[in-house]
């Protein structure tokens, strides 16, 4: 994975400052897909595996991981699954701006069809030969429902099997490999985010929708392709540290697992009996009394989850997840006393971790969002803590609107609408979208708007 990450670097010339410890992905491997799709939830079926990119908590769960295979491209499904939601975390970090889905899965889909080879090299941009059963017999999806996602939305109502993932490495492939349009895709991101609909802007980069259609058809029928082959000199990684998992650790890692992908209050409730059970087993354990105050924030228990958390930090004050959790419980008990002041006391634990961790997205934000919930105007430190923040965690669209709203108030509509663009345009934005749509179209008519009157986003106090 590392030798991976070094490759996308690479290829694509976006080089990564190391992120802080937190903010960095955490891959839970799971005994299968079925494990895989149990987590996932609701509309399953067809998830083999699946990434959550958040401020300090992004997670890829996938299924146990085969390395068979690597040294000839010939890789196990697992492996590949991983490499895909990688793909996607690397892309997200890299590119503030939201993807259309037919861009973000088949550049997931080209960057996972790797191999490695035995003298420590990489190849990207193999055919993806896990999609190919789909591209041949799948229900077919044209480059003109890719690129028009109402087009698709309606062609595909009964959400049947198709060769949308297969189709999307086809067009990525073709338009990074295929000779013929060069620069085209290119042109297509920028149009994208000037603001164009997925549909206008590949009209404009790639002319006819059928004409595009027929080559894509003409490239799949191609006997070779092109790849990327980086030799190990081109790939450099750090040592990599491994370490076995405590007693306690093990045991409330599935309560972990599960806490983290993110839990309803009914399914918390539940789940806040088994992470009891096995604090009680494991009272000197600061991994999992930290685990269980996250448990127990989730199910409503502030009280528990505060005392959780001290308990952690008596045993182990590097313990990262119990000054979020312990945070986050205080700043829900300051909401429900209605005590202001009471925000600016809630602060404690995200100022005590962002002495630990400087760089942690969430103490920077907690801080900065401890002024507002007071009715305090944030002084320029938690500004400046908050675009700190959104620089690091740029998938974190939350965060992003929140700071846009910020610079409305402080007199910057440009830099407001720099932020807002990727909000507003991102196609699976739900409710945030479309706030950030009605703010630009606000700015739009009232170019001195301060955001005054704002439809103002939920915040993220109840951690998921």
């Amino acid at each position: 994975l590392e030798r991976y990450h070094a490759a996308l670097e690479a290829v694509t010339g976006a080089k990564l400052p190391p992120p802080s410890p937190s903010n960095r992905v955490t891959v839970f491997v799971v005994s299968g897909e079925r494990e895989v799709q149990r987590l996932y939830g609701k509309g399953s079926q067809y998830i083999g595996a699946f990434y959550i990119p958040r401020a300090g908590a992004s997670v890829a769960i996938v299924p146990r991981v085969s390395t068979g295979g690597a040294a000839t491209g010939d890789l196990d499904y697992s492996m590949i699954a991983l490499l895909h939601e990688y793909a996607h975390h690397f892309m997200i970090s890299t590119n503030a701006f939201a993807l259309p889905r037919w861009l973000s899965e088949g550049g997931a889909e080209f960057f996972a069809s790797a191999d490695f080879g035995n003298d420590g090299g990489v190849g990207l941009g193999r055919p993806a030969q896990h999609r190919a059963g789909e591209l041949f017999f799948a229900r077919d999806v044209t480059a003109g429902q890719l690129l028009d996602p109402e087009a698709y939305e309606k062609s595909n109502r009964g959400k049947s099997y198709d060769a949308f993932y297969g189709k999307s490495w086809l067009l990525y492939h073709y338009l990074t490999f295929g000779g013929t349009r060069d620069g085209q895709l290119a042109r297509y991101i920028q149009l994208l985010i000037a603001g164009k609909p997925s549909r206008e802007a590949g009209l404009e980069a790639f002319g006819p929708f059928d004409k595009l259609e027929r080559e894509l058809d003409a490239y799949l029928r191609r006997p070779r392709i092109q790849m990327i082959r980086l030799p190990a000199s081109a790939l450099h990684i750090a040592p990599i540290r491994i370490r076995r998992l405590g007693e306690g650790e093990a045991a409330m890692m599935p309560i972990r697992i599960r806490s983290r992908r993110g839990v309803t209050r009914e399914q918390a409730v539940a789940l806040v009996k088994d992470a009891e059970e096995v604090g009680r087993r494991f009272p000197g354990d600061a991994a999992v009394q930290s685990a269980l105050a996250e448990a127990e924030f989730d199910a409503g228990h502030d009280v528990e989850a505060i005392a959780a958390a001290d308990r952690a930090l008596a045993l182990d004050r590097t313990q990262v997840n119990a000054y979020v959790q312990k945070g986050y419980a205080l700043f829900h008990q300051a909401a429900e006393g209605g005590d202001p002041a009471a925000f600016i006391r809630a602060r404690a634990p995200f100022v005590a971790l962002n002495r630990l961790e400087n760089d942690h997205p969430l103490a920077l934000a907690y801080y900065y969002e401890s002024f507002v919930r007071a009715g305090v105007k944030p002084t320029k430190l938690a500004v400046d803590g908050l675009e700190r923040a959104v620089q690091i965690a740029p998938f974190d669209f939350g965060l992003r609107m929140t700071l846009a709203m910020q610079q409305l108030r402080d007199g910057h509509p440009d830099w407001a609408k720099a932020n807002l663009a990727p909000v507003a345009y991102n196609p699976h934005g739900g409710k945030l979208a479309e706030v950030a749509q009605a703010a630009m179209a606000r700015l739009a008519a009232d170019p001195k708007w301060d955001g005054s009157g704002a439809e103002v986003p939920g915040d993220d106090a109840d951690g998921d």
